[in-house]
C-alpha cells in the first residue's frame, strides 16, 4: 500500500520563511523528504487512539531536541533538507517481527501509557529503507476505551478540529504537526523548559464554539494540504501552548 504523504500550511502568522507555507517555493521544486512514524499496534493490545495521538506529537518534539539532528549532528543535514521543504509526515504502523526490526533502525522510541511511537530522520521520498517501506498505512484505527479527561489549561494542548473525521495515522501526523508548530514559534529558553519537563502535552477535540475561537486567536493552526482524507486547506490542528496564548508576555 501506498504510504500516506501528509503536506501541511500554516496561518499567515507563521514567519514568511516557515515550511509549513502554502504558496510554491524554491523547495518544492527540489528533491522531497518525509519523515517516518510508526505506532506499535499489536493484535492483543492496541493502544488507546488518544495516548497514540499525543506519544507521536511527544516523538516529533523528541527528535527536534536531540542533538543528533542540530549543528554537526548525524541527522542535522536530514531534518534541515526535511524542514526546507513541505513538512511531511508517514505513519504506519508495526507488530511483532516487524516491530523488532524497526527498533534496529537508527530513530527513537517513545513510550507513553499505552502507546509505542518510533520516530526515524527524514528519508527522501523515493529513498525508504526497506524495513520501513514494507510496512502498511492502514490498520491504524485506534480507539480510546475510556473518554479522555479535561485539558489541563497549564500543559500544551493540541486541539483536533471537531468538523473532520481522521483516522488514527491521518490524526497521530497532524498532532505532530502542531507540536512542531508550537516548537518553532518558542523561544530557546521556552523550549529547554519544555524539554526538561518531558514535553508534556495533551491532544483533545475541542467543541465546535471553543474550535472557532481557537482558530481566530493567533495561535499556531495546521492546514492540511488535502492529499489524503480531507479537504485542502482544512484547519486540523490548533497548537495551544500556554506560553503562545495572546497577551502573554
Amino acid at each position: 500500500m501506498d504510504a500516506v504523504s501528509i503536506d501541511e500550511s500554516t496561518t499567515a502568522t507563521a514567519p514568511q520563511d516557515s515550511p509549513f507555507r502554502s504558496e510554491p517555493g524554491v523547495r518544492d521544486q527540489a528533491r522531497q523528504f518525509v519523515l517516518p512514524l510508526v505506532v506499535r499496534i499489536e493484535r492483543a493490545a492496541p493502544p488507546a487512539r488518544t495516548d497514540a495521538l499525543e506519544t507521536a506529537a511527544r516523538a516529533i518534539l523528541v527528535l527536534l531536541a536531540d542533538e543528533r539532528s542540530a549543528g554537526d549532528g548525524e541527522w542535522a543535514r536530514a531534518v534541515r533538507d526535511w524542514q526546507d521543504a513541505r513538512i511531511r509526515k508517514v505513519v504506519r504502523r508495526a507488530r511483532g517481527a516487524e516491530w523488532r526490526r524497526v527498533e534496529a533502525l537508527p530513530g527513537i522510541t517513545v513510550t507513553g501509557r499505552t502507546a509505542q511511537v518510533r520516530v526515524f530522520p527524514p528519508v527522501p521520498l523515493d529513498g525508504w529503507p526497506k524495513d520501513l517501506a514494507r510496512l502498511q498505512v492502514s490498520g491504524t484505527d485506534l480507539d480510546d476505551p475510556e473518554p479522555p479527561t479535561t485539558a489541563d489549561p497549564a500543559v500544551p494542548v493540541l486541539w483536533m478540529s471537531p468538523g473532520l473525521d481522521m483516522s488514527a495515522g491521518k490524526a497521530m501526523a497532524q498532532a505532530g504537526h502542531g507540536a512542531q508548530l508550537a516548537w518553532w514559534e518558542l523561544s530557546e529558553a521556552q523550549r529547554t523548559a519544555w524539554r526538561d519537563a518531558g514535553f508534556p502535552l495533551t491532544v483533545r477535540t475541542a467543541t465546535p464554539a471553543h474550535w472557532r475561537h481557537l482558530t481566530s486567536g493567533g495561535l499556531p493552526v495546521v492546514r492540511d494540504a488535502g492529499f489524503t482524507e480531507i479537504a485542502p486547506g482544512s484547519c486540523t490542528v490548533v497548537a495551544d501552548h500556554p506560553a503562545l496564548r495572546p497577551g502573554r508576555v
